[in-house]
């Protein structure tokens, strides 16, 4: 069924579509430029760029933010961990969890690999952001993903 607004109703299963296939374009084209000029990928530069930006993060808060499973994110820190971009530390107040620091080389690579993200983002989306929808857009994603997460909706069950 269609949802209706202002404009008319909006065809469900074509914008579904669009969002994820705009998400699964812009995902790839970033995997691409990241791994010929750093050695990563999207997701890896992801988990770096949280790990920055939240230091002493546990698996389960990477897993959250993602979305994704506590297995998948333990994997994924395994692998960054082997690369010496990420140490974990014992948990002082849960000796049972890690908590996780990036080390000076992965500070230095996410700082490179951000300015590659940036350049890449503006090259594919400089048009349409910068164009009169572009904002509402911005705010309408950042929209669903707060009521989305608010009411816990899409997290993996296992």
């Amino acid at each position: 069924m269609a949802s209706k607004s202002s404009r008319g109703p909006v065809d469900l299963p074509g914008f579904f579509a669009d969002l994820v296939r705009c998400e699964t374009r812009l995902y790839n084209a970033l995997n691409d430029r990241l791994r010929e000029r750093h050695g990563i990928v999207t997701s890896q530069y992801e988990s770096l760029r949280f790990l920055r930006d939240h230091p002493g993060s546990r698996v389960a808060d990477l897993a959250t933010e993602f979305a994704i499973g506590i297995g998948a994110s333990s994997k994924g820190v395994d692998r960054l961990e082997k690369q010496g971009w990420v140490v974990r530390r014992t948990n002082p107040a849960d000796r049972r969890s890690s908590l996780l620091d990036l080390t000076a080389a992965g500070r230095q690579l996410i700082e490179a690999a951000e300015g590659t993200f940036t350049t890449t983002m503006t090259e594919l989306t400089a048009d349409i952001l910068d164009g009169p929808s572009g904002a509402a857009a911005a705010h309408f994603l950042s929209e669903l993903r707060a009521t989305l997460e608010h009411g816990q909706i899409g997290l993996p069950t296992g």
